[in-house]
């Protein structure tokens, strides 16, 4: 063995948090093996556990999401927004900024539900609008559910978490750059390296992988998909094992490049093609009336944020199920990403404010997010309304929501072109989120280095890839809907670490940057001229000097 292999040997041994590497390891491989085992039982069981938990945390997860939104709103306006992650200028443009935290955050889920999941809410509504399914009057709730769902809530738990632990890993020494030093103020930052600091690490080991493994078996099902809808390209087992085999490649050399090399120039071009479809579709479907459109699903969901946001089908026939079939599950499941994507971004955000990384995090993205769901999902809806394609066998779930894609790209002009482009798009978002997801995963089990060796990052991308390849194989026969339920499971406990994360914020800026609801003694109960009897009274009258 060369001296370079063994000083990459070395380097891995030695950067390792031995207990989160091998606990994360061995309960991810080990839900892996145990589908193989008795699929049957871990999935009645897992069924088991995600209802029990829906019953009791859904209205939980609907309120702590809130709290968040509104929190990181104040954060942008308030005067906190004006405190910096770190000392130094920041290491990227804005641009390329906001394209790696779009890119890595969630635009792996966009992509895959944006032609789709409007058609789910214009056949079936929310309970909450009281509008009948199928009609003209469904589509705008449709889009401005969908809007809802993928704008600013679930992007509030990754950009709470980056700014939390890139706060504390950059303005305080010896405080690491991981998932658990974002409840410094909360467990000491002599406890960092302590039993609950462990456990918290390890489950966000244990929730990215889950969460980013079904996201990347959604998109490379939808890769599958296309090759078999246009050109009847069918995939055993063995091709869907060399399909993400060969992504699996694809993203490990981007993330052997790094950050600056690798993420950073794919994220950029993911970007423009995200742009250039969005736009195409706008230009070549019904423009006039996606103009209209968007215009009134935007103002539906600010004028109906609250009631949305909190709204937990209490008291109405089928309402409590479309709640937790929807928005709790969407809802876990981004907090099932948000250990990972929030340590990505604060790896990437060093030198901006807090009122940046709050702004890019959630009003930026969402800028971008609004238009593709707007023009991509309205586009659908349309089409379906007016019978110009047909997506009647997705809303039946007769075949999978990732073939509405390529259903409404070959309705256009050129639509072989469009649909290229779209398994393109799909192909480098699903590179850019495994491997920033991995460079996360890595950190988390290397105590908090910002560049772990290129062995571990090379093994976490194997159990990425092993497992997304698992669930879409796995998916025709009731394993994936398993381990989504799982990553309901692991996620919906990342509420209660948001939650604390954004308390361990309040309570430091309030400490270091002054309160700003309260002064800093504030009677709560009696009045503030009530003294003790032996306390002298403060003169009313300024006395001379």
């Amino acid at each position: 063995m060369s001296d370079s292999e063994m000083g990459m040997i070395e380097r891995f041994t030695d950067e390792l948090d031995p207990v989160v590497f091998v606990f994360g390891a061995l309960l991810t491989l080990g839900v892996i093996g145990a589908f193989f085992f008795d699929r049957d039982a871990v999935s009645s069981g897992i069924a088991t556990v995600h209802a029990e938990m829906l019953s009791y945390l859904s209205w939980a997860l609907l309120v702590i999401v809130f709290l968040i939104v509104l929190f990181l709103l104040f954060l942008i306006v308030g005067p906190w927004g004006k405190i910096k992650l770190g000392d130094s200028d920041p290491e990227y443009s804005f641009l390329s900024f906001f394209a790696m935290l779009y890119s890595a955050g969630f635009a792996a889920g966009v992509v895959f539900w944006g032609p789709t999941e409007a058609l789910f809410y214009y056949d079936s509504p929310s309970p909450l609008f009281g509008v009948e399914g199928g009609t003209g009057e469904s589509i705008s709730i449709a889009v401005q559910q969908t809007l809802f769902h993928w704008a600013l809530p679930q992007l509030a738990v990754f950009t709470i978490m980056g700014i939390a632990i890139g706060y504390f890993a950059y303005n305080y020494e010896s405080v690491p750059l991981r998932v658990s030093s974002a409840l410094t103020p909360i467990i000491g930052k002599e406890n960092l390296d302590g039993p609950v600091a462990k456990v918290v690490d390890i489950v966000a080991v244990f929730a990215t992988i889950g969460g980013v493994a079904t996201s990347l078996g959604f998109i490379g099902s939808q890769f599958v998909s296309g090759l078999d809808y246009q050109w009847g390209i069918s995939m055993g087992d063995t091709g869907i094992l060399l399909i993400v085999t060969t992504m699996t490649i694809l993203f490990t050399i981007s993330m052997v490049l790094g950050v600056d090399k690798g993420i950073r120039r794919l994220s950029n071009f993911n970007m423009g093609l995200f742009v250039a479809l969005m736009l195409a579709t706008f230009i070549l479907g019904p423009t006039m009336f996606l103009v209209l459109l968007g215009s009134q699903a935007i103002g539906g969901m600010i004028s109906d944020f609250v009631s949305m946001s909190l709204y937990t089908g209490a008291g109405t026939e089928g309402g409590l199920a479309w709640m937790e079939t929807w928005t709790v599950f969407y809802w876990a499941w981004a907090l099932s990403w948000s250990p990972f994507a929030g340590l990505f971004i604060a790896r990437i955000a060093k030198g901006r404010t807090v009122r940046e990384v709050a702004f890019t995090g959630i009003v930026a993205t969402s800028a971008a997010t609004i238009p593709w769901f707007t023009f991509v999902g309205g586009t659908a809806v349309f089409f379906q309304h007016e019978g110009i394609a047909d997506f009647g066998q997705v809303m039946a779930f007769e075949v999978g929501p990732e073939v509405s894609g390529f259903i409404l790209f070959d309705a256009f002009p050129l639509g072989s072109v469009f649909m290229i482009a779209f398994l393109v798009l799909v192909t480098t978002f699903f590179i850019t989120s495994a491997d920033s997801s991995t460079l996360a995963v890595s950190m988390m089990t290397t105590g908090g280095k910002a560049q772990p060796s290129t062995i571990n990052r090379v093994f976490w991308g194997i159990v990425l890839g092993l497992t997304a390849a698992i669930l879409m194989i796995l998916g025709g026969e009731g394993g994936a809907d398993a381990l989504q339920q799982a990553v309901v499971i692991t996620g919906a406990p990342f509420a209660f670490v948001c939650l604390l994360a954004m308390f361990s914020l309040i309570k430091n800026f309030s400490a270091t940057q002054g309160q700003v609801l309260l002064q800093d003694e504030t009677v709560l109960i009696g009045s503030a001229s009530d003294k003790s009897e032996d306390e002298p009274a403060a003169s009313a009258e300024p006395t001379d000097d």
